[in-house]
């Protein structure tokens, strides 16, 4: 049985500018501002959530399966896919098109300026959850483009398959009844704190009335930890301390989404799964970039008794 992660494949590209904006942003010209900043470091990463959420999949030992749209710039990217393990069976190559592109350029005080090409994410829709042959025992619905988002919610619907809705940047494309709509169709809700404030004010939906929609809604709030709100009951999950210090977020909450999957997939229990999905979460922060993170089950089993106090209980 496959895990299926739909959703954006980009490529990242991350300037650092060493000065502040503020000091070449006149407030009193922003009508007709133009201005360079000199970024002397650069780097190119893999990205998109579906991509992120594939990688840490596959640390996990899991043959993930990707549906998405890429361009004809994609064949490094896909090769690192296949290299780390992933199926790349339905990752649709669109001619003529440039795979989503996100760049990006923070300045000393992380402040963040940000562009995003869509390329061939727009044509999401060519794919459709019909076309996969092989069975899916459960699937997330991360960002990939607004239209695709309601077709594939249905799709998995109607093909019977559990998924995650994970609505993250894509959420205030979404309408009240668009929302209400993928809500009422999904098993489980991941959000971050201020999208689950952005849901309250969008669509009237708190926490409380998640939860008695889905079997499960989590909801990540970064160094605080997450929250698992499993029909009555509620399980905070304090973060995990890392010996080497935080490197770099960007990423987190998709390796945490893994975690997730692998824990519901594998039926371990709710505190177990979120267990899991934070010590990945917690790997990922310690390294830069989205993809260059690693880890193996003998790893996390070590990581589990120092983090926790107690032995990983199962093989």
């Amino acid at each position: 049985m496959s895990l299926l992660v739909c959703g954006a494949l980009a490529y990242d590209t991350l300037f650092s500018f060493h000065g502040r904006f503020d000091s070449q942003i006149l407030p009193d010209q922003l009508h007709k501002i133009s201005t360079t900043f000199l970024a002397p470091s650069m780097r190119r990463e893999f990205g998109g959530m579906a991509g992120n959420i594939a990688y840490s999949l596959t640390l996990l030992g899991e043959k993930p399966l990707v549906m998405g749209t890429v361009g004809e710039d994609f064949q490094p990217y896909r090769q690192h896919l296949l290299r780390a393990g992933v199926d790349d069976s339905h990752i649709r190559l669109i001619r003529k098109q440039y795979t989503a592109q996100c760049f990006g350029i923070a300045d000393e005080d992380g402040n963040q300026l940000m562009a995003f090409h869509p390329g061939a994410m727009e044509f999401s829709t060519d794919n459709h959850i019909a076309d996969i042959r092989q069975p899916v025992e459960l699937a997330i619905l991360s960002p990939g483009g607004h239209r695709a988002f309601l077709q594939h919610s249905q799709e998995l619907a109607a093909a019977g398959i559990p998924f995650i809705f994970d609505p993250g940047q894509e959420l205030p494309l979404l309408s009240r009844e668009e929302i209400h709509q993928i809500v009422e169709l999904a098993s489980y809700i991941t959000i971050n704190d201020y999208e689950s404030e952005l849901m309250r004010e969008r669509a009237g939906l708190t926490v409380d009335d998640l939860r008695r929609k889905v079997a499960a809604v989590v909801v990540t709030r970064g160094s605080r930890g997450a929250d698992l709100y499993v029909g009555a009951d509620h399980i905070h999950l304090p973060r995990v301390e890392m010996p080497q210090p935080p490197v770099d977020p960007m990423g987190c909450g998709d390796a945490f989404r893994a975690g997730l999957m692998v824990g519901i997939s594998r039926q371990l229990d709710w505190q177990l799964t979120g267990r899991l999905a934070n010590m990945i979460g917690a790997i990922k922060v310690t390294t830069a970039g989205c993809q260059n993170h690693f880890f193996d089950w003998e790893q996390l089993r070590a990581m589990y008794q120092r983090s926790y106090g107690e032995v990983w209980p199962l093989d």
